[in-house]
């Protein structure tokens, strides 16, 4: 399947979760084992040119992504969640969203001092949470290899929070 055929999968659902946004609904692509298999097949051709010794998924549709992607890598699977989702010793940082903050955090033994990490997301909208993932596992003293997303909100410019850091992305709405 080509990337434009996978987009046909991603279905618009106008006015979730309020009145004006116009949510991707990645759950008809989810049903659809040859277009989920060939999204990570294409995420994985990209990711991989990074070299990362690990994947890093954020809460909770980049689960989806990221425990296939390692999967299909061979590499270990490190989750980031929601204050207070963890059950063991955590890192945190706070970031800022339009009406407040909000915070994340990965157990302390998980990253590990010059490692080599893709963070993965399901779509990247504004950026705040991505970006945020980055600077938690940079105080690390690790290092973001690239990001990985599915899907990517372009009129959002959710990118320029990320820097000059590498970013793949299979599909621009």
């Amino acid at each position: 399947m080509t990337v434009e055929e996978l987009q046909q999968l991603i279905r618009d659902v106008p006015d979730f979760p309020k009145p004006g946004i116009v949510f991707k609904d990645i759950t008809p692509l989810l049903a659809h084992p040859e277009g989920f298999s060939r999204t990570v097949e294409l995420l994985a051709e990209r990711v991989q040119n990074y070299e990362p010794e690990g994947i890093i998924a954020i809460e909770s549709r980049g689960f989806i992504f990221g425990t296939a992607l390692a999967l299909h890598l061979d590499k270990p699977l490190l989750l980031v969640r929601k204050r207070g989702k963890l059950p063991h010793d955590t890192v945190g940082q706070s970031y800022d969203l339009e009406y407040g903050t909000d915070h994340i955090e990965i157990h302390s033994d998980s990253v590990h001092p010059d490692g080599r990490y893709a963070i993965v997301d399901d779509l990247i909208a504004t950026g705040g949470t991505a970006a945020a993932t980055a600077e938690l596992i940079e105080k690390q003293g690790a290092e973001i290899v690239c990001f990985g997303f599915v899907i990517e909100l372009d009129f959002l410019n959710g990118r320029k929070l990320l820097g000059d850091r590498a970013v793949e992305t299979l599909m621009h709405f």
